[in-house]
């Protein structure tokens, strides 16, 4: 099975973008080797600004590239990104509405071994609440190319989250059509909506595998961009189903699933479960024992969805 990371298919596009945009800059807090901006370093040096470990410093400087025409992406790992920096992004990004990209990767708690500390499960709670900031999660190598072109392309903030561990293919090469504010329906399906974002994105395909085989024909939508909230393809499709689940690397607050939820109970109220880390901070451990552990996983997702099925609007 094909399996590579979002942050390398970040990496990879990032260096094509170099070459057909001269106006792309990266600036980097001394992590380039861990985030595959050292692709761009060795292919564009002149356009390449290590500030050293000093995430504020990088979100300035990218602020001031902005202002000056050049396209600025910031990485480094979502931990220290979106928490240390924080306050330079809410000023000096998204209060300005600076054309800055943001990449988080080590996203979740399938950094694993690294520990604790650099584990990162409320980076979307955090800037999804910023006004003027797109949040979007890559599932794949080719969705994780794909969307940091597509951050080139849009105006504005963006944050875009991605992640260590090689994930399960989902989507071909070339793929490229992921529009601001919209899901991908990766299976059509009538009896129970199943939203997810990265890699809970292969978990829910396995999911509705099981589902099937129980009678229960499971919708399953990628849910790349977290704000925008793709929300008239999610009423649209629990319209059909009658109830829903959301499963997410993230905490339960502030992610993906409240904001579902409150579209949802606003909009056509439905029996819904929040899969995902239910306020806990992580630990050290394989990737996948600490999926298992914190029940990211196919198991969870149909336990939930048997759960709403049976008591689904009709």
């Amino acid at each position: 099975m094909d399996r590579k990371s979002t942050r390398d298919g970040f990496g990879e596009a990032l260096c094509e973008l170099g070459r057909i945009r001269d106006d792309v800059v990266v600036v980097d807090a001394d992590v380039a080797t861990s985030t595959r901006t050292e692709g761009f370093r060795k292919a564009f040096s002149e356009r390449f600004f290590n500030v050293g470990i000093a995430e504020q410093e990088a979100v300035l400087v990218a602020s001031g590239m902005a202002l000056c025409g050049e396209l600025p992406f910031v990485s480094s790992f979502a931990a220290f990104l979106t928490t240390r920096a924080y306050d330079q992004i809410r000023t000096c990004v998204a209060m300005p509405n600076l054309n800055v990209k943001l990449v988080g990767t080590h996203g979740g708690i399938t950094v694993g071994e690294d520990g604790i500390t650099h584990q990162m499960t409320e980076d979307i709670a955090l800037m999804r609440s910023l006004p003027n900031m797109k949040v979007f999660v890559a599932s794949d190598f080719n969705s994780a190319k794909a969307l940091t072109f597509h951050l080139a392309e849009i105006e504005g903030p963006a944050y875009l989250r991605v992640g260590r561990e090689p994930t399960q293919k989902i989507y071909e090469a070339g793929n490229d059509d992921f529009p601001v504010g919209e899901a991908k329906l990766l299976r059509p399906g009538d009896g129970v909506t199943i939203c997810a974002c990265g890699i809970m994105v292969p978990e829910a395909l396995k999911a509705a595998e099981i589902l099937g085989s129980q009678g229960i024909n499971a919708e399953v939508m990628d849910c790349y961009c977290i704000k925008p909230l793709p929300k008239q393809q999610i009423l649209a499709s629990i319209r059909r189903t009658g109830c829903c689940v959301i499963a997410e690397e993230h905490n339960i607050i502030g992610g993906l699933g409240e904001a579902v939820a409150r579209v949802v109970s606003e909009e056509y109220p439905v029996p819904i479960r929040l899969v995902g880390v239910s306020d806990r901070y992580g630990q050290s451990g394989t990737a996948r024992e600490l999926q298992e552990y914190y029940g990211l996983t196919y198991r969870e997702i149909v336990g939930a969805a048997a759960q709403v099925w049976a008591l689904r609007r009709r």
